[in-house]
């Protein structure tokens, strides 16, 4: 099982209000819950600028691979809807444990 990551840093030059930017981070991120199913929030380094901000967006899936397709589907979404433009994105994986031997501790370590 592997956790994914993905941020997105935008750039919204037509954002002339917070208003405007809080409309279309809600569309980008109804869209990606909808179609994607992946939890999505805005990071908030950016909260306070007009026409900058940061999307945190998360999956897990059965492998990397599959994560990469997710992500990639991610980043037309974003740069289909937002008009604007992606100025940075990257991605993250965490492997997690499998429940085998290596995975789970039979000495009670954990809470």
């Amino acid at each position: 099982m592997t956790v994914g990551i993905y941020t997105l840093e935008l750039h919204l030059p037509g954002a002339r209000s917070l208003k405007d930017k809080r409309q279309v981070l809600r569309r980008l991120k109804d869209r990606l819950r909808a179609r994607l199913n992946v939890a999505v929030a805005e990071i908030d380094e950016h909260s306070d600028l007009w026409q900058r901000s940061g999307i945190l967006v998360v999956s897990v899936a059965a492998d990397r691979n599959l994560l990469q397709s997710v992500f990639e589907a991610v980043h037309r979404e974003a740069t289909e809807i937002v008009p604007g433009h992606v100025v940075e994105s990257g991605a993250e994986f965490l492997d997690a444990a499998d429940g085998g031997p290596s995975g789970w501790s039979d000495e009670g370590d954990g809470p």
